[in-house]
Formats: C-alpha cells, sequence, structure tokens
C-alpha cells in the first residue's frame, strides 16, 4: 500500500501502486477544493496553505526541501 500526501492542503490518500495513490491523491484534492469553494472558505484554505493570489491566478508555495523518511519496525 502506498500513502499520497499533501502537507500544505492536509490531504492524504492512497493506492495499491505509487502511481494508483498519486491518482487517488489527485481526485482527493479535487474533491476537497470543490467543497470548499461552495462552503465559500476557498480563499481562507489556499492562504493557508500558502498559495498567493496575484491578478486572479493562484500560485503554489516555493517549496525548499523535499525529503523522505523511511523507518525499519
Amino acid at each position: 500500500m502506498f500513502i499520497a500526501h499533501n502537507p500544505e492542503l492536509k490531504v492524504s490518500s492512497c493506492g495499491n501502486s505509487l502511481e494508483e495513490a498519486k491518482l487517488n491523491l489527485r481526485d482527493a484534492i479535487s474533491g476537497f477544493l470543490k467543497s470548499v469553494k461552495k462552503l465559500g472558505t476557498l480563499q481562507e484554505i489556499l492562504e493557508e496553505a500558502g498559495s498567493v493570489q496575484r491578478r486572479n491566478q493562484w500560485f503554489d508555495p516555493e517549496l525548499l526541501v523535499i525529503d523522505r523518511l523511511s523507518l525499519a519496525i
């Protein structure tokens, strides 16, 4: 089982392969953003995630480091 996570939006999903997990995360993020848009909180959520709006377009925060930690248990 593979787990995919978007830390900025605090959305996760999973799949039996890396590609499936990524596709499921994409669907989960899409559903999440549609829901918060309906609730009228999309701008607040995007700002809390570090996105910036310029000229009616949203820009994601710049990632400085991506790291992965694996533990043997």
